[in-house]
């Protein structure tokens, strides 16, 4: 039997203990950061690149431009009284972070080993071993760091820990295989039905995530498809209807909703990009009775 390789190294942006909607029982979700899709409502989007990324307040901000002296990258400059940070040239040192006078900046993203990863997921193994819980990968997407999220799998099963993942299922059927040979559940994330307006919402299409899916339900995984209901993209009754018969075709009859959130929002002004769903108001579950019922009346058992 292979032996986890613990020295292996990835990039996490966080580590939540105590998480109970991210599989069954009680929970640590490990956030890696990378992911292949632009979800333009992402709750995370300082996930999306594979790097430290430098994260600026401009409520604590005082101009002094300290940060523009000190980064040895010259990778920030100062337009129209914002600081902007080009991520392509930052090494990702954090000096600028360290020497701000007023915590201005913070950085998202550190190297860790699964070794010292696995300790904190240890901490908390009674909790898992009472309630059917354990670790969860989530992101960004742990496809996009394929060994690191192996080995971490494999190591906690050693340790006979549950595993379960987050997943948009975006990777070949290799890489998809590979790393999901490790994991007992899993979330898959669904975005649309529609390979075009999928492209539209994400950049990129559904037909291998739909690909890797239905692998994973003929290779006997457990798998939950989660759907974020999102205003103006997947939410009309017709879409519904759709999304039942693809689950149908795949051979599912369960499915969780996640009602639209603003969680994520002010993390774009701290990143100082562009959000497409700013002030769109979040959506609860009493807003999507209806379409929970189209997915009733065509025999997936979803909920929210």
């Amino acid at each position: 039997m292979k032996i986890a390789n613990r020295n292996t190294t990835g990039i996490i942006f966080n580590i939540q203990k105590f998480s109970v909607n991210d599989g069954p029982g009680i929970r640590t979700t490990v956030f890696l950061k990378g992911c292949p899709l632009r979800c333009k409502w992402c709750a995370n989007p300082e996930s999306q690149l594979v790097q430290t990324q430098i994260l600026w307040d401009q409520k604590k901000c005082i101009n002094c431009q300290h940060c523009i002296e000190t980064c040895p990258k010259n990778a920030i400059k100062i337009s129209e009284k914002s600081i902007k940070i080009n991520h392509s040239q930052c090494s990702g040192c954090k000096k600028c972070v360290c020497e701000c006078p007023k915590n201005a900046l913070s950085a998202q993203g550190e190297q860790k080993s699964v070794e010292e990863v696995l300790k904190i997921v240890l901490q908390d193994q009674v909790f898992y071993e009472e309630s059917g819980g354990g670790l969860t990968l989530s992101g960004g997407e742990l496809l996009l760091q394929p060994d690191f999220s192996r080995e971490l799998l494999l190591a906690a099963k050693e340790e006979r820990v549950h595993t379960c993942c987050e997943t948009t299922g975006f990777a070949t059927q290799e890489t998809f295989d590979w790393v999901m040979e490790q994991v007992d559940y899993i979330l898959f994330d669904m975005k649309h039905w529609s390979s075009g307006k999928h492209i539209e919402g994400t950049n990129v299409s559904n037909e291998l995530p739909l690909l890797n899916m239905k692998h994973a339900i003929e290779n006997g995984k457990t798998v939950l498809p989660r759907i974020p209901v999102i205003p103006g993209f997947n939410d009309s009754l017709e879409d519904a209807k759709e999304f039942s018969k693809t689950l149908h075709n795949m051979g599912i009859n369960k499915c969780q909703l996640l009602p639209f959130h603003q969680f994520g929002e002010n993390k774009y002004h701290l990143l100082n990009q562009k959000y497409d769903y700013e002030n769109v108001p979040s959506y609860h579950p009493e807003d999507l009775k209806e379409y929970l019922n189209v997915f009733k009346e065509n025999n997936i058992n979803a909920f929210i």
